[in-house]
Parts: structure tokens; C-alpha cells; sequence
């Protein structure tokens, strides 16, 4: 059975807010989540009029990246569908990759001249400025016959790799062997179909250490996630929504590109999203709008910031609520404790508003409340069929 073979004609929108990051654990000496310790009215009165639960994006005990975060929010098999590192690098400095395209997360490096021995496998750290002047080299003197080869700049000494042309595959090594005192090992397929491209990316690396000869400190790459684009089923085909995505960060705005939804502007902050969702409610059947101070709290360990930032966009849920969509969702696309400074397995809460959602054991938007909601622990990839569902949009299965 396939979920589009049961879609009707019904028309009830659906919001799907993401906090990044939003799931969290104790942090010492609080003994609290950020979701525990944070003061959200709103999001803990929508919580006790929803459905409740927690889902695992990946599997049990495994820490999804954001790739395979928002896959499985999109309904996508996060592991049949994996987006690539290279294309979420890509993603990143607000590449939309093609389908002829492989890319690389790339690190400027130090060899030593003599040996060819990796001594710094960050070049250093060059500064914003040196990067750009760095990948302007390359991309002026780095060429491979039958091949277009291009390098946009990343933060400090990280940058993207992106080779274009025919007959290219993923299935490669990795020329950053992640330790120093060795020479980076050139690239090797590891299947037949990536023999090509395995040939093509040596012959740029072999370029592109021309290129830096005399860029002492950097005068090297080391190239890792070799990723071509995999092939999705477009989102509205898949679900029969006219979709549009509202997102602040290069690399969200990208996996909701790669899926088939319209990117709509939007300013910087969560006022501006909301104002772009108010503005543009009719056009569309389904929204989603992501949130990334969260996660970006997280990482750094700010836990107090992840409170502040759940704080501030709370007192704007009541303006989303007031567009009265037939599903509202909230939730997040993995955990990011601030305790942990990284990605985590820990189930996600979420919540769904909907007519005729059963409000059962949740009393906050927290962890352990939505714990006890209705829903349980379910796998994040079954999110959109609940979403249709609570839509009206599902006609019954079977006779």
C-alpha cells in the first residue's frame, strides 16, 4: 500500500514546526531538559489540547544527522534516501547540487614538502579571507579535461568540492585519512560504477596541489563524503501537497528544495517566518518552518540559549494558531542536549493539534510529558501519514 493511493480531495492545511535540535537530556547540575526548564504557556497549553508522543528518527539508540532528520520528517526512508555529506555541504553555502554533480566536504591542509606527511589538517585555520582568496585560486587554476570543477567557500578552513560532468558515482574513499604524520592516500572506488569517478577526482586533486604549491600553510586538500544527489520521489507527487518551506539556514532550505517544495524569503527571525507564513497561508497546503537557534544553542553547550530561544518563539505560537491550519505540528528533527554539545539519540517530542486529536497524558511540551502522551514512541518516517490522517486528507483503506 502506498499512501497516495489512498489521498482524497479534502483541503486542510498542515503546519509542521521544527525546532532543530529541540530534544535535549538532563544538563548537570540542573537536572532538567531545556524544554523542562524553559517558561512556554503557549506550547504547553497546545501540548494539553494535542495528541502527544515521542518518535525515534532513525532507529533506536542511533543519533540522526540533519539530513536524515528532516528525511524522516518528510516521510522519506532516512536510510533508503540518505542525503550525502557532500550534498549537505553543499546544501550548506546554498548549493542546490545537480544530478551530474558529485561533492566533497573539503578541509584546507599542511603536507610537509618533503615527505608529503599531512602536519596540520586545517591548514592552520586560514581566516574568513584567506578562504575566499584560497578557493578564488582554485577555481581560476584547478582544470580537468571533460570535467567542470568548482570550490565554494565554506567557515575558516573547511570548503566544498563540487566536480560536474558525465559517468560519476559515489562510492569512493576518502582522501583524509584523519590523523597527521602520513600522506593523504588518493581517492579508490569501491565499487565498479565509481571507477570513473575515482579516475576524475585524482586528476583534480593532482591540480589542485599544483595549484597550491607556494600557499604555504594551505597547500593542500583533504576531501571526505563524496555524495551525488539521490533520487526522490518530488513531495507532491508523493503526498498530493502544494509544500513551501520556510527556513532561514542555506542547508534546510536546500533538503526542503531537494524534496520538490517552494522555498518562500524570509528575514532572519521567527517573527519574520511567521509573517511570511501569515502572508502566503492560501498559497499553500503544507508548511514547513524550521527554527535553528535551538540546535545552534546546543552544540555550543548554551543551554540557557536554547531556553531563551524556545522562550522567544512561544510567545509567537498564538499567531500561528490563529491561522487555524487543520493540522498544526510541532517538534523537532533530532536531539541536541546541551549537555552533549552534539546530536543524540534521544526520542524527539512532538505534538499534533487537530480537530479531532485525543488530548491524553501530556501536561508540558517536555520530554517525559509527551512521554505519556497518546501517541508513544513511534518512527519519525510515520509523522506524514499521521499529518494526512489528522487532515482528513486519507480516504479508508480497504472495504
Amino acid at each position: 500500500m502506498m499512501i497516495k493511493d489512498l489521498l482524497n480531495d479534502a483541503t486542510g492545511k498542515i503546519v509542521l514546526l521544527v525546532f532543530d535540535g529541540l530534544g535535549g537530556a538532563p544538563f548537570p547540575g540542573r537536572g532538567t531538559t531545556e524544554l523542562e526548564a524553559a517558561r512556554i504557556p503557549h506550547l504547553d497549553a497546545l501540548a494539553r489540547r494535542s495528541a502527544c508522543g515521542l518518535m525515534v528518527m532513525v532507529d533506536h539508540g542511533i543519533a540522526p544527522g540533519s539530513g536524515p532528520g528532516h528525511m524522516a520528517l518528510f516521510g522519506y526512508d532516512p536510510v533508503a534516501t540518505e542525503v550525502g555529506r557532500g550534498v549537505l555541504e553543499a546544501l550548506g553555502v546554498g548549493h542546490h547540487q545537480a544530478p551530474d554533480e558529485l561533492s566533497a566536504r573539503g578541509n584546507f591542509a599542511t603536507l610537509d614538502p618533503g615527505t608529503g606527511a599531512i602536519t596540520d589538517r586545517r591548514g592552520g585555520i586560514p581566516t574568513q579571507e584567506r578562504n575566499r582568496e584560497l578557493v578564488a585560486l582554485l577555481n581560476d587554476r584547478v582544470r580537468v579535461p571533460g570535467y567542470e570543477v568548482q570550490f565554494l567557500s565554506g567557515k575558516e578552513h573547511r570548503f566544498v568540492f563540487i566536480l560536474k560532468g558525465p559517468g560519476l558515482a559515489d562510492r569512493l574513499t576518502e582522501t583524509d585519512p584523519q590523523v597527521t604524520g602520513v600522506p593523504p592516500p588518493p581517492v579508490r572506488a569501491l565499487d565498479p560504477g565509481s571507477e570513473v569517478a575515482a579516475r576524475v577526482v585524482n586528476q583534480a586533486l593532482d591540480s589542485i596541489r599544483e595549484a597550491l604549491r607556494d600557499a604555504t600553510p594551505q597547500n593542500f586538500v583533504l576531501l571526505r563524503g563524496f555524495a551525488t544527489v539521490p533520487r526522490i520521489e518530488p513531495f507532491r507527487d508523493r503526498y498530493g501537497l502544494r509544500a513551501a518551506a520556510i527556513a532561514t539556514y542555506p542547508m534546510y532550505r536546500g533538503i526542503a528544495a531537494l524534496v520538490g517544495m517552494d522555498v518562500l524569503d524570509t528575514g532572519p527571525t521567527f517573527a519574520d517566518q511567521v509573517a511570511v507564513l501569515r502572508n502566503h497561508f492560501s498559497s499553500y497546503d503544507f508548511f514547513f518552518v524550521h527554527v535553528k537557534g535551538t540546535d545552534s544553542a546546543g552544540h555550543k553547550g548554551d543551554f540557557d540559549g536554547k531556553v531563551r530561544v524556545l522562550e522567544e518563539c512561544d510567545r509567537l505560537v498564538p499567531d500561528i494558531e490563529a491561522l487555524d491550519p487543520a493540522v498544526l505540528i510541532v517538534t523537532g528533527d533530532h536531539s541536541t542536549p546541551a549537555a552533549l554539545k552534539d546530536h543524540s539519540f534521544h526520542p524527539v517530542p512532538v505534538l499534533i493539534r487537530a480537530s479531532t486529536a485525543i488530548p491524553s497524558g501530556a501536561d508540558r511540551f517536555t520530554e517525559a510529558s509527551c512521554a505519556r502522551g497518546v501517541l508513544g514512541v513511534f518512527p519519525g518516517v510515520k509523522l506524514m501519514p499521521l499529518a494526512l490522517g489528522y487532515a482528513g486528507r486519507l480516504k479508508k483503506f480497504g472495504a
